[in-house]
């Protein structure tokens, strides 16, 4: 049962990351790259309809524990599909988590900063993710498997 308003704002946000979880979840037959920017697209797409709740939701409320738990929920996710898709182990696997996690940050904070301020335009704003994504996967694809 929902109680407060930051209960039921995490609810309604909760539910809507879960259905872009739903559009976005991976193809083993579609390569990695053409996954993540149809992923990226998903995103944007569901950052714009949904804009005054993902500002509220990052900005507004993100103090609060509740809120922060949907925040980054999503992306952990998002990360372990990624991870799951390199076949990396050990310590490559480890090291390609967190530059993940950094990445998937870097992805949330710019896309907060083109919904505010709107100087750039979506096809920079895909171009930065993407790099910054598929830079972290390159890394650590490089890296040996053990």
């Amino acid at each position: 049962m929902v109680h407060g308003r930051g209960e039921l704002f995490a609810a309604v946000y909760q539910q809507a990351a879960d259905r872009l979880l739903a559009e976005t979840e991976p193809d083993p037959a579609v390569p990695l790259v053409e996954q993540i920017t149809a992923g990226l697209e998903a995103h944007f797409d569901y950052f714009l309809a949904h804009r005054n709740t993902v500002l509220a939701a990052n900005r507004t409320l993100a103090g609060d524990p509740v809120i922060q738990a949907v925040i980054t929920g999503e992306p952990a996710v998002l990360r372990q599909r990624l991870l799951d898709a390199s076949g990396l182990t050990k310590h490559a696997r480890d090291l390609m988590s967190a530059a993940l996690t950094g990445g998937l940050l870097f992805v949330r904070v710019l896309c907060v900063e083109w919904l505010t301020a709107r100087s750039f335009s979506r096809t920079e704003l895909r171009e930065l993710c993407a790099g910054a994504l598929l830079g972290a996967l390159d890394r650590a694809d490089a890296m040996p498997r053990s």
